[in-house]
C-alpha cells in the first residue's frame, strides 16, 4: 500500500521541508489507516448485535400496560410494608408477654393467668417504662388479691384436726367394749 506522499511524487508534486510536518498533522488528523476502519468496523457489528438484542428485549413488552405494573408494585409494596408492621406487632406482643410473665414469676404468682387478666394489659402495652408500671401494677394487685401470690410469711403451725390427715386415737379395750355394745365402730 502506497503512502500519500508517494503517490503525490508519482503524479510530480513534492512537499516543501517545511510544510511537511503540517502537512503529516493534516493527513493524520483526515484519513484513517485501514485497520482502525476494520476495528470499526468490528465495532459497529457488535452495536448492531446489542441493538437488535435489546430491540427483541423490548418487543416482549409489547401491549404491557405501564400504569397497571406500576399500580400492582404499589399494591405489593404496601402489603410487604403491611406484613412487615404486622411482624414487628407480632413482636411487641411476644416480648410484652415475656416481660409481664416474668415480672409475675418475680413476683412469685401463682397463676399468670389469672393475674393478666386482673392486669390493664392495654395500659400496660402503651406505657413509656413498663418495667416500673408493671411491677407497681402487680404490687397494687398483691395487696388488693394477695390469694394469688406466694407468701412470704411462714404459716402458722396446724392445730390436731383441722388439717387434711384424719384424727387417729387409739381407744383403750375397755372403751372398745362400751363402744361394741353400744354398737358403734370399734378399732
Amino acid at each position: 500500500m502506497k503512502t500519500i506522499e508517494e503517490i503525490l511524487k508519482a503524479l510530480g508534486m513534492e512537499i516543501p521541508a517545511d510544510k511537511k510536518a503540517d502537512f503529516d498533522a493534516a493527513v493524520a488528523e483526515n484519513y484513517k489507516p485501514a485497520d482502525e476502519f476494520a476495528k470499526q468496523e468490528g465495532q459497529i457489528a457488535a452495536l448492531k448485535d446489542k441493538l437488535k438484542t435489546a430491540e427483541d428485549g423490548l418487543k416482549a413488552f409489547d401491549g404491557v400496560d405501564v400504569a397497571d405494573l406500576q399500580g400492582k408494585v404499589k399494591q405489593l409494596t404496601d402489603d410487604l410494608a403491611a406484613k412487615d408492621s404486622e411482624y414487628q406487632n407480632k413482636i411487641a406482643d411476644m416480648e410484652f408477654d415475656s416481660l409481664i410473665t416474668g415480672a409475675v414469676t418475680a413476683a412469685k404468682g401463682r397463676n399468670a393467668k389469672a393475674i393478666c387478666a386482673l392486669l390493664d394489659v392495654d395500659a400496660l402495652k402503651a406505657s413509656h417504662n413498663q418495667q416500673a408500671d408493671i411491677t407497681a401494677a402487680l404490687d397494687a394487685l398483691k395487696q388488693d388479691n394477695g390469694y394469688l401470690f406466694e407468701s412470704t410469711q411462714t404459716p402458722p403451725p396446724y392445730a390436731a384436726g383441722t388439717g387434711t390427715q384424719p384424727i387417729t386415737t387409739k381407744f383403750a379395750p375397755e372403751v372398745n367394749a362400751i363402744r361394741a355394745a353400744a354398737g358403734l365402730k370399734t378399732e
